[in-house]
């Protein structure tokens, strides 16, 4: 994947742990990262911010990961044009990379769920 080296993915499989199947769903995975999305409101404005809880070390490799996208990957590059373009900050671009990115990793590490014999 691209952005994920030895050090950020050596962080998420330690918090994953051996026993992913605690895990379910990816929301989980998510909080347990500390990039599930916060509604929050100031007047008129609303708008969603991370929530601080969590490992802040995973966080933290998260946010490498999104960095290093944001360099070199195209796709990261054109959506965050896109979404620039349509307003949002570059810390609410940020916060919308770093959710798909735990998206991806929980999907790279969860467990194959294995079809009951017939």
């Amino acid at each position: 994947m691209v952005g994920i080296g030895p050090d950020p993915a050596v962080t998420l499989l330690i918090t994953i742990g051996d026993n992913s199947e605690r895990l379910g769903r990816e929301a989980p995975f998510a909080a347990l990262c500390g990039v599930s999305p916060v509604e929050r409101s100031s007047g008129s404005r609303q708008y969603r911010r991370l929530y601080r809880g969590g490992d802040r070390q995973v966080n933290a490799a998260l946010h490498r990961i999104v960095q290093t996208r944001l360099r070199v990957d195209p796709r990261t590059q054109e959506y965050y044009e896109r979404r620039s373009k349509e307003g949002k900050t570059r810390r609410e671009i940020v916060r919308s990379l770093k959710r798909y990115a735990a998206r991806e990793v929980f999907h790279l590490v969860r467990p194959v769920q294995s079809q009951p014999p017939s």
